[in-house]
């Protein structure tokens, strides 16, 4: 499966943030659209990406305040995205090599949607639920 057919399943809603914007603000965006992640941009170009973990060990453990905080001072970057022809196991490669759990797609240039670690290990269980299915009936089909 592509990050493509992946995308055309979930939708392709991304929330962003500006790096000027505060971390405070961030998280309570975050909070209201029960998001771990949002995409950090400039000028319609994706610059950084915002996670919870960044909040809490950049943030919290360090006894900054999240109202003072621009989100530029935590964001991680540069951006390691994915494209929508690559696979989801190419998906599962990066975000397991990178330590990442969310990776934003770019078609051209452009940001065209967000993925998560959830989204493609759900995606490789219904795939694999779908080869076993298909053995399962060849191997009870017709015995004729």
């Amino acid at each position: 499966m592509t990050i493509k057919q992946l995308l055309d399943r979930k939708g392709r809603e991304v929330f962003t943030i500006a790096p000027e914007e505060s971390v405070f603000e961030a998280i309570r965006r975050m909070a209201e659209k029960g998001i771990g992640a949002l995409v950090v941009t400039e000028g319609g170009e994706p610059v950084g990406i915002l996670t919870e973990r960044d909040y809490a060990r950049k943030v919290i453990l360090k006894g900054r305040s999240s109202k003072e905080t621009p989100v530029r001072e935590i964001m991680s970057s540069p951006v390691i995205f994915i494209r929508p022809e690559q696979t989801i196991e190419e998906a599962m490669a990066i975000m397991t090599e990178k330590k990442i759990r969310h990776l934003p797609v770019l078609a051209e240039g452009r940001l065209g949607g967000l993925i998560s670690i959830g989204d493609v290990v759900k995606a490789i269980i219904e795939d694999q639920k779908f080869t076993i299915d298909q053995l399962t009936n060849y191997i009870h089909g017709d015995r004729s």
